[in-house]
């Protein structure tokens, strides 16, 4: 690993003035579970480490006003320990159980996963089914992007230079809605992946991990909402055609054959959000 210089903020402006002033050089981390792994393999050398454990606005936890807000320094552990997630959105904290092992659940942080853009990885798919949003600030102020917009694509996003991530905001589903999401894993991260919302009002298929970011299936979503979540044959016939339409690698059809499967299985797997 080469040598670095370690910078320790107390606050938002104090990282993004630290990111503007030392550009490609610096990189921003608050559990390093990706990053550091990156520089002891020798893949990424930055000269500044900037450490955001000291800000306060990145460590926010809380469910109000219908939606569930995690500051982008929040780790996967605090999220799957976390009572009212688990009563309001049980497929989350499921999801977060699953993450890697539990050392990298206590270090790793849900921003940084989703700032790392790993396609393989688990949060990105439920999230972008769930209508998740972003809060981004930077040198220019702060924006708000969906997630399904901040993802460009495998290890890309649409973060700017010294723009940090700073909340990911998540609209709680109606109370009945149902939530699923249901992976095949092979060595800790998802092979193939689901994520299905089913409401009287919309209903959202995904797919993780066999696209270099997650993959809506709005005919298989189509299919749900028509027939009231009950057609999952004809749901997974869909995302195996639409997953044939978009993959052309070898094995396509195997892919797309486990597509439909995880789809069957998350809506199988889908618990309603509970009133509190």
């Amino acid at each position: 690993m080469s040598p670095f210089e370690l910078h320790r903020p107390d606050d938002l402006l104090s990282a993004v003035r630290l990111l503007e002033k030392y550009g490609d050089d610096a990189v921003l981390h608050m559990g390093g579970t990706e990053l550091l792994l990156l520089m002891k393999l020798g893949f990424a050398q930055p000269g500044h480490l900037i450490d955001g454990k000291r800000i306060a606005d990145l460590k926010r936890l809380e469910v109000a006003d219908d939606r569930l807000t995690i500051g982008a320094g929040v780790t996967h552990r605090r999220i799957e320990r976390h009572r009212d997630i688990a009563h309001m959105m049980p497929a989350l904290v499921s999801l977060e159980k699953a993450v890697a092992n539990i050392r990298v659940r206590n270090a790793g942080t849900l921003g940084g996963n989703l700032c790392f853009a790993e396609p393989h990885s688990d949060p990105a798919t439920l999230l972008a089914a769930l209508d998740a949003t972003v809060d981004l600030v930077g040198p220019q102020g702060g924006r708000t992007l969906p997630l399904r917009e901040f993802l460009i694509g495998a290890f890309a996003t649409a973060l700017a230079p010294a723009e940090i991530m700073t909340r990911i905001t998540v609209p709680l589903p109606r109370v009945g809605a149902r939530v699923g999401y249901h992976r095949l894993a092979l060595k800790e991260r998802p092979t193939v992946a689901a994520a299905v919302v089913l409401d009287d009002r919309r209903c959202e298929v995904w797919i993780g991990a066999l696209t270099a970011k997650p993959l809506p299936v709005p005919e298989a979503a189509a299919v749900l909402a028509s027939s009231a979540g009950r057609d999952v044959t004809a749901a997974a016939e869909a995302t195996r055609a639409a997953v044939l339409a978009v993959d052309a690698g070898e094995g396509d059809d195997y892919r797309a054959q486990l597509a439909s499967v995880m789809v069957r299985r998350a809506v199988a797997d889908a618990q309603p959000r509970l009133a509190l």
